[in-house]
């Protein structure tokens, strides 16, 4: 049984994350948070045994194998490396960092210290996601030649806090919900972005010169193009997920989300089919992937590799947006 860490006493981990970990085999040991207090009440709500303050506690701990890190952007980096250095496996909160040379250095560490590295992108964990890869692998459009992506949805008050407000922290939406269209693009297309050009909006929501909406395009080595729209503060809208190619058209609605709800419609020149979809809850397969990884039986859903293409796109979109220019994507990879 994978003994887990978890650094940082997130909304994310207690609403996902904890039970993923529990349904897949694994046993959560030990909360970190900065804030003794919190930690204890954390630990206490969610049935964990040993609450600490510092990430040297929980890391030094003998009895954890991995840790699970969803503190705020700008603290992935060292927690992760702290991680690496002491042995434990890694699943990291996207993205992974505010550069991408950190992002690397990550990556590297867990690389060279011989331990498992995943960044928590849940979305390519959908069995709506994964019916449309499987679709367009098995040639059933064609050749996909364009998709669209709608991820605008409203924030909500307990979400909010440093997302809106802390540019130190790598809030904004670009960073918080571009990188999963991103990653959920390469994953359903199987091909990499090279450029990106965009748009944003501060719709009244997001303070200190941070972004709460945006839409922009990216360019992908294939020569398909993708179309985004992101936000925080659209209350009403659905989301969804197209890929249109020269024989067909695959259609998701409701498929944004992390839960395994929505659905996929293939339109073809006979007429429409609605996909049968996989119903797993997406933590859990994430999860379980990963502690299958850490057994040597296959890889993480989402490697660090992933989470540089992941946060390189997002960087790229914000340089677009900042400039007014296409901006290429540059991973290093």
């Amino acid at each position: 049984m994978t003994k887990w860490g978890v650094i940082g006493a997130s909304t994310i981990a207690k609403e996902w994350v904890i039970g993923a970990i529990r349904a897949t085999g694994g046993e959560v040991v030990s909360v970190m948070s900065s804030n003794p207090e919190r930690a204890k009440s954390y630990a206490a709500a969610n049935g964990i045994a040993k609450a600490v303050a510092s990430v040297a506690e929980l890391v030094g701990d003998p009895g954890i194998d991995a840790v699970y890190i969803s503190t705020t952007n700008e603290l992935h980096r060292d927690q992760t490396l702290a991680a690496a250095r002491a042995g434990k496996h890694v699943l990291c909160e996207k993205p992974l960092a505010l550069s991408v040379e950190d992002a690397i250095e990550m990556v590297r560490t867990c690389r060279e210290a011989g331990v498992v590295m995943g960044t928590n992108h849940h979305l390519r964990n959908a069995g709506s996601h994964r019916a449309m890869r499987e679709a367009i692998a098995a040639g059933r459009i064609g050749t996909p030649l364009s998709a669209r992506v709608f991820h605008a949805v409203y924030l909500p008050p307990h979400l909010q806090g440093w997302r809106i407000d802390k540019p130190q922290a790598g809030g904004g939406v670009v960073l918080d919900i571009t990188v999963h269209d991103a990653d959920t693009l390469r994953f359903v297309l199987g091909d990499d972005p090279v450029e990106a050009i965009a748009m944003t909006q501060q719709g009244g929501m997001a303070h200190a010169g941070l972004e709460d909406a945006v839409m922009g395009a990216l360019r992908f080595k294939s020569g398909l193009i993708a179309q985004f729209h992101d936000g925080f503060t659209t209350r009403f809208a659905g989301t969804g997920f197209e890929v249109h190619g020269t024989d067909g058209s695959l259609i998701g609605r409701d498929v944004m989300t992390q839960q395994p709800t929505g659905t996929v419609t293939l339109r073809t020149a006979s007429g429409e089919q609605q996909l049968t979809l996989d119903t797993t809850n997406l933590y859990e397969r994430a999860l379980g992937n990963f502690h299958a990884a850490i057994a040597g039986k296959g890889a993480p859903s989402a490697s660090g590799e992933d989470g540089i293409w992941s946060l390189a796109t997002g960087l790229a979109v914000l340089d677009a947006a900042r400039s007014g220019r296409a901006k290429p994507i540059e991973t290093g990879l």
